[in-house]
C-alpha cells in the first residue's frame, strides 16, 4: 500500500510555508528545500502510475495543484540518458531525486546578454535537492547520469508550471524560443491548462 499520507503532509506543509512567506522566496527555497528532501527520503508514498518512463521522452505527471496556482508539484520520470534541452523556469522551483542519478548543469550569459555560459554540472543522487530562480539563476539542463535505469526526481515548482511562458535556448548561439511545457497524466491532457484548479482526487 502506498503511503499517501507522506505526500499529503508535506502538500500541508509546503502550502503554509507558501501562505506565510509568500514575498520571502528566500525562506521558501531555504525550508521548501527541506521538506522535499524529507519526502524524496522515502519511496513508498508514489504509486507507480507516476512513476512510468516512456521509450522516447521523459515524462512530466502533476501530482499536486495548488488551488490558488501558488505551487505544482510533479514526478519527472527520466528513461536512460533523457534529458532537456537547455531551458529556464522563470519561476522558483525545487528539485528533489527520489531514485537514480542527475545531472543538472546550471547556465549564465554573458555580459552582453547573448552567449550562454556552461557551469559545472551537479551531480545529484537521492535525496539531493537542485535550486533555481530568476534571482539565484535559472537558466539549466538537466538528464538521466544512467546508461540502463530509469530516475525519479519530485519538482516542485511557484506556479502552476503548464501555464508558464518559458524559453528554450539554442546552446551555440544562445537565442531563445517560447514553450509551454505539458503533463504527462492522461486525464490532465483531456484538460485545458488554463483552467486546470485541482490535481487528482486521490491522491
Amino acid at each position: 500500500m502506498h503511503k499517501v499520507a507522506r505526500f499529503r503532509e508535506f502538500v500541508e506543509s509546503l502550502s503554509r510555508l507558501v501562505s506565510e512567506f509568500a514575498e520571502d522566496e528566500s525562506r521558501i527555497l531555504e525550508d521548501g528545500k527541506r521538506l522535499l528532501a524529507d519526502l524524496v527520503g522515502h519511496k513508498d508514498w508514489l504509486p507507480g502510475e507516476f512513476a512510468e518512463p516512456d521509450p522516447q521522452w521523459y515524462q512530466q505527471y502533476l501530482l499536486y495543484l495548488d488551488p490558488w496556482e501558488r505551487f505544482s508539484v510533479v514526478s519527472a520520470v527520466w528513461g536512460p540518458r533523457q534529458g532537456t534541452p537547455i531551458y529556464d523556469l522563470s519561476i522558483w522551483g525545487i528539485i528533489g531525486v527520489m531514485d537514480g542519478a542527475l545531472s543538472c548543469r546550471p547556465f549564465g550569459r554573458d555580459p552582453d546578454g547573448h552567449q550562454l555560459i556552461a557551469g559545472d554540472p551537479q551531480q545529484l543522487g537521492p535525496g539531493e535537492i537542485f535550486l533555481a530562480s530568476p534571482r539565484i539563476g535559472d537558466i539549466h539542463q538537466i538528464s538521466n547520469s544512467l546508461n540502463d535505469k530509469r530516475s525519479i526526481s519530485i519538482h516542485v515548482y511557484g506556479a502552476n508550471i503548464a501555464t508558464v511562458k518559458r524559453y528554450i535556448y539554442d546552446p551555440q548561439t544562445g537565442h531563445r524560443r517560447k514553450f509551454l511545457s505539458a503533463y504527462s497524466n492522461p486525464i490532465v491532457s483531456r484538460i485545458t491548462q488554463s483552467s486546470l484548479k485541482v490535481l487528482l482526487e486521490r491522491i
